[in-house]
């Protein structure tokens, strides 16, 4: 059934392109379980649909940028006050704490007072299979590996050499219970909430494609650290997808989980097991040379045998990669309010919101690198 849909008053015609028409996809008999099931929008005032679109990622940017703003100054605050404290021996957990605590009590919260002023659409949610759940858990393997290496070489070429990653000098500090709940569990929790739940339910009336995107961008940009933004823009998108073909959280959050237990938990572990000073990248290349060849190499076999069903995982997820672009199994379906394609960067990106987010992000990640 074809949606009605308001046209640009005469005055405006001339400047705003006409609204694009399209059919609300529903759900056939026989058809696949992951196809959305698009409620019919209410009808729409007599207003500039464009306008409309354009504000709403505004207001959405203006959320991220909110809860950027309280997240950063409250962390300042804590982190202050624990050297007030503590001095120098404040505990670990204690510093996670100033920084998590600031963001899921008080940054996120606020900024759903914003996102609420953009509706969400409603879908129909679908059981996503384990052999598919499997295989796009098994493809985010090489583009982890994939962004992680194109982050590192160019945290490296700005830096001449100098930057280091912050994220892997927290987890060589921790224990390994921190590193599981404020890094496995708490971080997938909170952060598929606002970045795949609030930020799609409410971009995805405008395309799927345009909102995995808008979303992987935000949340890419989110973690301010460039040896984490391409591998995290690469895995929103595959989680972006996952939650747009199920409308369920519970498989975004579970695939984040294991990732981040995966390299905050379980690879620093066995690290550990060969030597604490590889895991704080203090150990040079003929330390480790020297060893190997002591015969105590106990912990590095156990380190090689995940090394190599980690090389494993790469190889299965190029494979499943391609195999799934040649089938065409990327499922994707017209949304009732679906931007044109020239104006899909126009109206998600070049609003005053995103704008003050990109920019605020982007400047902070560049300042990280040199600090």
């Amino acid at each position: 059934m074809s949606q009605p849909m308001p046209q640009p008053d005469e005055s405006q015609q001339q400047s705003t392109p006409p609204l694009p028409q399209h059919n609300l996809q529903q759900p056939q008999q026989s058809g696949t379980p992951q196809q959305p099931q698009l409620q019919q929008p209410e009808p729409q005032p007599q207003r500039n649909w464009w306008f409309v679109a354009h504000r709403r990622f505004a207001l959405i940017g203006a959320a991220l940028t909110v809860m950027m703003v309280f997240w950063l100054g409250l962390n300042f605050l804590a982190t202050g006050a624990l050297h007030q404290f503590f001095g120098a021996n404040a505990p670990a957990w204690a510093f996670l704490l100033a920084s998590s605590g600031p963001l899921y009590v008080v940054a996120m919260p606020l900024s759903m007072l914003i996102f609420r002023l953009v509706p969400a659409i409603k879908t129909r949610q679908y059981s996503m299979k384990s052999n598919e759940f499997i295989q796009l858990l098994i493809m985010c393997v090489p583009v982890m590996y994939a962004g992680s290496f194109i982050g590192n070489i160019l945290s490296a070429v700005m830096t001449d050499g100098q930057a280091t990653n912050r994220l892997t000098g927290l987890m060589a500090e921790n224990d390994w219970w921190m590193n599981a709940l404020f890094i496995g569990i708490l971080a997938p929790i909170f952060e598929e909430w606002i970045c795949r739940k609030e930020i799609i339910s409410r971009t995805r009336r405008y395309g799927e494609k345009t909102a995995i995107v808008f979303s992987s961008l935000a949340f890419a940009l989110f973690h301010m650290n460039l040896f984490q933004f391409f591998y995290a823009f690469g895995l929103g998108l595959i989680l972006g997808y996952v939650y747009t073909r199920t409308s369920k959280l519970r498989y975004t959050i579970a695939i984040h989980m294991l990732i981040n237990l995966n390299g905050s938990v379980l690879a620093p572990m066995l690290l550990r097991l060969v030597d604490p000073k590889l895991l704080s990248g203090q150990m040079s290349q003929s330390e480790i040379m020297r060893m190997t060849e002591s015969g105590n190499s106990v912990g590095l076999e156990i380190f090689g045998f995940y090394s190599m069903a980690m090389f494993a995982l790469i190889i299965a997820g190029v494979v499943l990669l391609v195999r799934w672009f040649k089938q065409r199994r990327w499922e994707f379906y017209p949304a009732p309010e679906e931007l044109p394609a020239g104006l899909k960067v126009r109206t998600a990106y070049a609003n005053p919101g995103v704008i003050v987010y990109i920019l605020l992000t982007v400047g902070l990640t560049v300042w990280m690198l040199f600090v």
